[in-house]
């Protein structure tokens, strides 16, 4: 393949990237330990192995092969792993390139040897910093994230951990029998605070979800109007979520980002055109239809990831990010209406109640306007 045919697809490839929000590559990984090396096989995306080559190197890779090669590099770089707080090096022991179009993950075999004379390692500590160092938007750097599966040799293995760059990966070692090792695998606890905190960040790194949220919040006039408009939104895009991970609904990015930025665009103009229809069931009714193209952009690389997790393991990290996203979701949702009603409550002595209201709704979906306006050219180009 010609260099100028790698460049045409990565450039493809990060126009697509560029039309999202949410500058998360996401992947997997399954680590076993043993008593003298540690073996990783990591399924990353082709989006993070796009991303690095695009920002890392100042020159284009003249094959796929070079580009999957280069992030095999990448990779042994930005993985930490320390064995009783000695750093190991690691080694790009075999890459599998994506086995066809659709397949959007390349594997990679990485080994760490542990220093001669130190066997039988007590504690394991992971850490990444893979895409950091990349900036998406002012403010929003890349991300890289990974569901792990790590296991000491010939013990159960621990599942559904999630791999970020803000938190360390920790695992105690046991080496005695194993048959006197009966716990189970499977942390819920830890594993749906996890996901949690991933939708937390994940809504806040999100810039699309969080305007069409304050584009339905700021038309809301009470309390209730604000309880009914984000639960219809929530059970929309929680549905789709689920439906996506489990890959019974999927949908392509084609479709997903530019209805999502419409949404943002529609909501705005209803706000600014028809504010007395921004209100009562018709606004319900937008915030579900929307809220289901939006569940399916927060699947995103989910379900990839997931392949292969146990059935109450894909349910635990649905709930407990569907719960994030909301949490996410009323950081920005309360202040707004706070401010809102504060808004009001001063307007109430003035001789026209109604003015400062309306006046900072315009300017509000204005602003949200333009910006889905910019989102939507990106997602349609």
């Amino acid at each position: 393949m010609i260099r100028p045919a790698l460049c045409a697809l990565a450039a493809l490839q990060l126009a697509v990237m560029a039309a999202t929000a949410h500058p998360v590559a996401q992947g997997a990984m399954e680590i076993l330990i043993g008593p003298d090396s540690i073996t990783m096989r990591a399924r990353v995306s082709t989006e993070e192995a796009y991303v690095a080559e695009a920002f890392g190197h100042p020159s284009a890779a003249a094959t796929l092969d070079d580009v999957w090669q280069h992030h095999g590099d990448y990779l042994i770089n930005h993985l930490h792993l320390t064995a009783d707080g000695s750093p190991l090096a690691a080694k790009v022991r075999n890459i599998a390139p994506p086995a066809n179009t659709s397949d959007q993950q390349v594997t990679y075999d990485l080994s760490f040897e542990l220093p001669a004379g130190q066997e039988r390692p007590r504690s394991i500590v992971l850490r990444q910093d893979v895409l950091n160092e990349f900036i998406f938007a002012p403010g929003n750097r890349w991300e890289a994230t990974y569901i792990v599966r790590i296991a000491q040799q010939d013990r159960p293995a621990r599942d559904g951990l999630l791999f970020t760059s803000r938190e360390a990966l920790t695992f105690n070692c046991d080496w005695i029998s194993a048959s006197q090792k009966t716990a189970s695998g499977l942390d819920k606890g830890g594993m749906a605070l996890a996901f949690f905190r991933h939708g937390i960040w994940h809504i806040l790194g999100g810039y699309d979800h969080l305007l069409f949220v304050a584009g339905l919040v700021v038309a809301v006039a009470s309390l209730w109007d604000l309880v009914k408009v984000v639960t219809a939104f929530t059970l929309a895009h929680t549905l789709t979520l689920t439906l996506a991970v489990l890959d019974i609904v999927r949908l392509s990015n084609r479709i997903v980002e530019p209805m999502i930025a419409a949404s943002i665009v529609f909501v705005a103009l209803q706000n600014l055109v028809a504010p007395e229809r921004s209100r009562g069931r018709l606004r319900l009714a937008v915030a579900f239809g929307f809220g289901l193209f939006h569940g399916l952009g927060f699947a995103g690389g989910l379900l990839s990831a997931m392949a292969g997790m146990k059935t109450v393991a894909v349910a635990i990290a649905i709930a407990g990010f569907s719960l994030g996203v909301e949490a996410g979701h009323q950081l920005v949702a309360l202040p707004v209406f706070g401010a809102l009603q504060l808004s009001r409550a001063y307007a109430k002595r003035a001789a026209d109640p109604e003015r400062m209201p309306r006046w900072i709704t315009r300017m509000a979906s204005s602003a949200i306007c333009a910006a889905g306006l910019a989102y939507l050219v990106a997602a349609l180009r």
